[in-house]
C-alpha cells in the first residue's frame, strides 16, 4: 500500500505553463496531454490539469503515466 500525503493547490494550474515548462525541457507534444523526449527516449502522458498541480508558482506532476523507450538504456561512450 502506498500512502500520498495530501497536497493543496495555491493557484490553478495554466497548462500553457506546463507546455511551455515541458518544450524548454526538450519535451514535444505528441497529441492531447502526451509528450515526448526525442533525445532522452521518455515519454510522458496524461499531463492534464488534474495530473499538475500548481503550489506557490511550483508545478508537482502527480499521477501521470511515463515510459522509457530503449534508446533510454543506451548510452554512448
Amino acid at each position: 500500500m502506498v500512502k500520498q500525503p495530501f497536497i493543496e493547490i495555491t493557484e490553478t494550474t495554466d497548462i500553457d505553463l506546463v507546455k511551455m515548462f515541458l518544450h524548454d525541457n526538450g519535451f514535444r507534444l505528441k497529441k492531447n496531454n502526451d509528450y515526448h523526449h526525442p533525445n532522452l527516449g521518455i515519454i510522458l502522458e496524461d499531463l492534464h490539469d488534474e495530473n499538475v498541480l500548481t503550489i506557490n508558482k511550483v508545478l508537482f506532476f502527480i499521477d501521470t503515466v511515463f515510459y522509457l523507450e530503449d534508446s533510454f538504456f543506451k548510452t554512448e561512450l
